[in-house]
């Protein structure tokens, strides 16, 4: 899979941007706040519908403008495919397949597949669990673009199921709720624990091949004890525990258990993570787990591109070397760089630079 044009309009900083990409590495290389990182991200939000930096869409579309458009054409298995994305601030966003309207944004997901590790990927071993909950549920529609509807309606359910318990209404009120946040939660959890499974061994052996003496490993941290990979055991738990814990949600006014509420956790030895790492040791987990994740799709028969944004001032020559070696076996990667001597010298790569609202093809 590889993006072949992609053309940007009013998006961030760019109120018209046209792009023909080659195979193999692209980089952009300019200064801090030139827009290089904007490319990176509109890719992104293609292949997610969400921003790796803001929550909300408005500061994606240019100041004055009412909506941005990412457009890409996308060449995966000897076709092409044309995905437009109209972003709005004011109104649901819309989507078009090959210039057909489709009934909602969230069917162009997974025409445009990727794995990216930016500077933020820190917070995956320093921050809160969200964002490790985030991390496996983009994998997650990645892997399996469905998932995207079980977890939008998942989150539906938990946002008014929490309305309802703050207000004290009654058993009766919260059945409809309860039955929803069972049938979703029960394949989310089921889900997740299948993800990590998988991915565990590649993010094993992607720590060791840094030179690191800890092993690592991941495991799910289930805020449901006996929940797993089968849908049906965990309809059955789930189910149990809601009814042993009413009165308590009743009280709280809050949901209490659900994949919500739980976490990736993430280890080195014989201590977790989070508050033992040092920032090397973070480093290298968090390359593990975007590394392990790219390993993980392309073994299952996928080609996602590969984004390393602004990450390479970062690391030092070993941790460079082991995204290096992702590079080579990618179709295709977009890297963002602010000092062209960040990069490793074996690069070979199209190269662009970047100032304010402007891209100049370079020499390669």
């Amino acid at each position: 899979m590889r993006i072949k044009r992609l053309a940007l309009t009013n998006f961030r900083s760019y109120s018209n941007l046209e792009l023909d990409l080659q195979p193999g590495v692209t980089t952009f290389i300019g200064d801090n706040g030139s827009g290089k990182t904007n490319i990176a991200e509109s890719l992104i939000y293609l292949s997610f519908l969400s921003s790796h930096r803001v929550l909300n869409n408005t500061p994606l579309v240019t100041l004055g403008a009412q909506q941005a458009i990412i457009r890409a054409e996308i060449e995966r298995d000897d076709r092409s495919l044309q995905v437009d994305l109209e972003i709005n601030i004011n109104k649901a966003n819309r989507a078009k397949l090959n210039s057909n309207p489709t009934k909602s944004q969230r069917e162009i997901l997974g025409a445009c597949q990727l794995v990216y590790f930016s500077p933020e990927d820190l917070d995956l071993v320093r921050g809160d669990p969200g964002i490790r909950r985030d991390f496996l549920d983009r994998l997650l529609i990645t892997r399996s673009p469905r998932m995207a509807g079980v977890i939008a309606d998942y989150e539906r359910v938990v946002k008014q199921r929490n309305a309802l318990l703050k207000t004290r209404a009654s058993s009766h009120a919260l059945v409809p709720w309860n039955e929803q946040l069972i049938h979703f939660g029960a394949q989310l959890t089921a889900e997740r624990i299948s993800l990590v499974d998988a991915l565990n061994p590649w993010v094993r052996k992607n720590y060791a091949n840094l030179n690191e003496v800890k092993p690592a490993s991941i495991a799910y941290k289930c805020s449901t004890q006996g929940v797993n990979s089968d849908i049906n055991n965990n309809i059955s738990i789930i189910s149990e525990k809601l009814e042993e814990i009413a009165y308590q949600e009743i009280e709280r006014g809050v949901c209490l258990i659900g994949p919500h509420r739980d976490d990736l956790h993430l280890q080195l030895g014989d201590f977790p993570a989070k508050g033992y790492a040092s920032h090397g040791e973070s480093w290298s987990m968090a390359i593990s787990l975007r590394i392990g994740s790219f390993n993980l799709l392309k073994d299952e028969g996928s080609e996602p591109i590969l984004i390393l944004d602004d990450v390479f001032a970062e690391l030092d020559t070993s941790r460079r070397h082991q995204l290096m070696s992702a590079t080579q076996v990618a179709e295709q990667t977009i890297i963002t760089a602010a000092v062209e001597s960040d990069l490793p010298q074996e690069l070979l790569t199209q190269r662009f630079y970047v100032t304010p609202g402007l891209v100049k093809k370079g020499k390669n």
